[in-house]
Parts: C-alpha cells; sequence; structure tokens
C-alpha cells in the first residue's frame, strides 16, 4: 500500500480528496498557487506546498512535494487561453521532468470527457481522439494524456471526468436565464464530486495503474428538461431552447469503470440534484 500521496491542485476536488485519503491513514501533501489556501491544506492535515507550474514547477522545496509514492495531477488547462495546447503542454513537461528525479511511481491524472468528440452516440474509453476534439483544451488533455501514458519512469492512470456538480456546485446555474439555447434533446453528462472522489481513491488504495477510466453517472437525462428543472430547483430563471432536437451529442458510457472496480455510483442521476 503506498503511503504518501501528493496532490497537486488542492481545489474544489483535490482538497476533499486529500481529506478523504487522510482520514483512510495516508500522509498527503497538496500543492495551491493561492498563499491564503496554506493555512487551509494544513488543518485539513495536508502538508502545504505554494506551488507555480509555468513557465517551469517553481516554489518552496518542489523536490520535497514530489518525495511521494503516488501523485494525483489534478491541474485543468485554461480554456479561455488561445495558446492553451502549447502553455497546458509546458506544464505536462515540467511536471514530467520532475517525476523522472522523483520517488513517484504512480500517477492518478484527473482528465475530462471533452477529449471525445460528439460522435452522436456511445463513447468508451477506446475512442478518445477519433475524431480529434474539436476544443483548444480538449486537445491539451489528450495530448496530455499521451505524454504522460508513454513515459516509462511511472504507471499512469487516466481518470476522465464527465461535467463536475455537487457540493456548492450546483447544475441549475450551469445555464440559468439562457434563452433559445440549441441542442434540447442532447443527453447530459455529469458526475458527482463524492463519485470522483470515492473512484480517485479506490484507484490509489487498490493501485490499479494503466488503466483508462469513464467517470461519469449512469443516468443522461435530456438537456431541455434537466437544467430547466435544475434551474427552479435553485429558484432561479429556467434557460429557454429553440429547438428539442438533439443535434450534437455524446453519451459518456461508464462501464469500464463498474465492471473493473466493481463500483456503483451514489449518485446514479444526476437529475435528483444531489448536494
Amino acid at each position: 500500500m503506498a503511503k504518501t500521496i501528493s496532490i497537486l491542485g488542492c481545489g474544489w476536488l483535490g482538497l476533499p480528496l486529500g481529506q478523504h485519503l487522510v482520514q483512510h491513514g495516508y500522509h498527503v501533501k497538496g500543492s495551491t498557487t493561492t498563499p491564503e489556501k496554506l493555512d487551509t491544506l494544513a488543518e485539513a492535515d495536508i502538508e502545504p506546498y505554494l506551488i507555480e507550474l509555468a513557465p517551469g514547477v517553481s516554489g518552496k522545496v518542489v523536490s520535497d512535494f514530489f518525495r511521494a509514492d503516488v501523485l494525483f495531477l489534478n491541474i485543468p488547462p485554461g480554456r479561455w487561453r488561445p495558446d492553451v495546447e502549447a502553455h497546458f503542454g509546458a506544464q505536462m513537461d515540467a511536471v514530467i521532468k520532475e517525476l523522472h528525479y522523483s520517488s513517484i511511481g504512480f500517477v492518478v491524472f484527473a482528465s475530462s470527457t471533452s477529449v471525445y468528440e460528439d460522435m452522436n452516440g456511445v463513447v468508451v474509453e477506446a475512442d478518445a481522439g477519433k475524431p480529434r476534439p474539436w476544443s483548444l483544451s480538449g486537445r491539451a488533455l489528450l495530448d496530455a494524456e499521451c505524454r504522460l501514458q508513454a513515459d516509462t519512469h511511472f504507471d499512469t492512470t487516466i481518470l476522465r471526468l464527465a461535467g463536475l456538480y455537487g457540493h456548492g456546485r450546483h447544475p441549475g446555474r450551469f445555464l440559468a436565464g439562457r434563452k433559445d439555447l440549441d441542442n434540447g434533446g442532447a443527453p447530459v453528462n455529469l458526475v458527482h464530486r463524492d463519485d470522483v472522489i470515492a473512484i480517485a481513491a479506490q484507484v490509489i488504495t487498490d493501485e490499479v495503474r494503466g488503466a483508462v477510466f469513464n467517470v461519469c453517472a449512469d443516468v443522461h437525462p435530456m438537456r431541455k428538461t434537466f437544467y430547466r428543472q435544475a434551474a427552479r430547483h435553485l429558484g432561479l430563471e429556467p434557460p429557454t431552447f429553440a429547438s428539442d432536437e438533439a443535434t450534437s451529442y455524446k453519451i459518456v458510457s461508464n462501464e469500464q469503470v463498474k465492471k473493473r472496480l466493481g463500483y456503483q455510483f451514489q449518485h446514479p442521476d444526476p437529475a435528483t440534484h444531489a448536494p
């Protein structure tokens, strides 16, 4: 069993994951780019580090942060950067360079289902890059996955996360008040933070190496119905849709993570609006 876990990116997802791992007996190191959050990490019994990733890896005792058994790599690309592919690639290069000089032998990478293009059908893990994602952030993530998987200095498992919700991130706010949206009949791909944490922790604890998993809820409600109900649930103005058609969509299959890990989702249906 791995003893020390380093989490690069202790925010909305990384911090509660770190707390979960601490409660299960792990020594957890966590990074933040915000000095004010160092105390928050320490209060959660997570050893805090202030680390910046661009253009390289910089911060106090970076080498000590990478002195661990497992790295949970949780740094999403800047979606709105015009140079997101080059910038995120440079960040990955910096992390991989540090990994080569570290004791870490296992990396768990929090990727995204944006690596799949809309194929108007079900997508499974083997469908990534077929065709290549149209979004720059999706391309950046897919390239990062390939870089990590190709490196022989460590093993990598990829968690492709669907749209995240829960614990203050309520889907009712995502489209509230917007007008005449298209693609109203498209299925929704979401996952609750509780399930992401449980799956990530199981992958780490069981050392499930060299795997790729879609992490998405079982149920895929219709976009129009779901977001209107979710907005009303919060007392917000529901969005309107110009079309009930599903013109561009994907249904992300979670069968692999359920089959290999024996996992049952705590929040199988996003329409229940779990907090």
